[in-house]
């Protein structure tokens, strides 16, 4: 899989991670977990680090570590979680839990989720970086309303080194400021939400592809999604759920595919709000 800088360090990412909410929330049951046991195993298979959590996705987390440390495969991870709650003292107990969870004395990206109470929390982090028990300090939203938000975090705090954020060819707002913003100071991108939570290939899957996506080798909808938002320069990482080994290899495949250009990306673009989102014509 194909690879971008986190832009701070240069610590090459694969494009394409993964997302954990609703699919790793599970129980202890070995019919619940082995699926998404196969599911981190093809991500690592196909070339793909980085796996997102949250305190607020349930039992993800301890999923997620459980599942990891079953592999074997903690030195091939890139594990991002966040801190969700508000005050200082919460916020560092919310974070060892975590690590716990986790089974990592060392967590790669902590985030601050949806800029809860993010004044109190980025000097905890900062201290946590100096210490070494984190190694990159970040902040994420879900919606385009908190991108104006996020953008000033961004320019008034010169050491945030990750932002994560909604983006895709239904939700391309971040184009028009954020996007720019942080290629401009050096914050790697982590996208969520590239397929609207399912919604947008519900919408699409009974259209044919483009003509444009055949010729780029895209074989389904989630490929060629993902190639339109990869198409941006400054996006470093793209992280989809999955559910499904399939559905892990289906999207790391878009990694491999040629690249959109610009011309290429605003003519998707162009088609998409004419033809999809207006429902002028029932197919491309």
């Amino acid at each position: 899989m194909i690879t971008r800088a986190i832009p701070r360090t240069g610590e090459a990412l694969p494009v394409i991670g993964l997302g954990t909410w609703q699919t790793f929330d599970a129980g202890a049951e070995v019919a619940a977990r082995a699926p998404l046991r196969e599911v981190l195993r093809h991500l690592l298979e196909t070339g793909g680090r980085v796996i997102d959590s949250s305190p607020m996705y349930g039992r993800a987390e301890g999923v997620t570590g459980d599942l990891v440390r079953e592999l074997q495969a903690r030195e091939k991870t890139f594990l991002a979680t966040k801190v969700w709650t508000t005050g200082r003292e919460q916020g560092l107990a919310q974070m060892r839990r975590s690590a716990e969870l986790l089974h990592a004395e060392v967590i790669d990206l902590m985030q601050v989720h949806n800029l809860v109470d993010w004044r109190t929390h980025l000097p905890t982090l900062r201290h946590m970086k100096e210490e070494g028990r984190i190694r990159y300090i970040g902040v994420t939203h879900y919606t385009p309303t908190a991108f104006d938000a996020l953008a000033r975090v961004i320019e008034s705090e010169g050491d945030v080194d990750v932002v994560q954020l909604c983006y895709s060819i239904a939700t391309p707002e971040a184009e028009e400021r954020l996007l720019p913003l942080a290629e401009a100071r050096g914050v790697a991108v982590l996208v969520n939400r590239p397929f609207e939570e399912g919604a947008l290939l519900r919408r699409l899957r009974k259209r044919p592809l483009p003509g444009v996506a055949a010729e780029l080798g895209c074989r389904n909808w989630a490929q060629f999604l993902l190639k339109y938002i990869l198409g941006h320069p400054a996006v470093t990482c793209v992280i989809p759920g999955a559910k499904r080994p399939e559905q892990v290899e289906e999207n790391a495949r878009a990694a491999d595919l040629p690249a959109l250009s610009a011309e290429c990306l605003a003519k998707v673009r162009e088609i998409y709000e004419r033809r999809v989102r207006s429902s002028v014509h029932p197919y491309w």
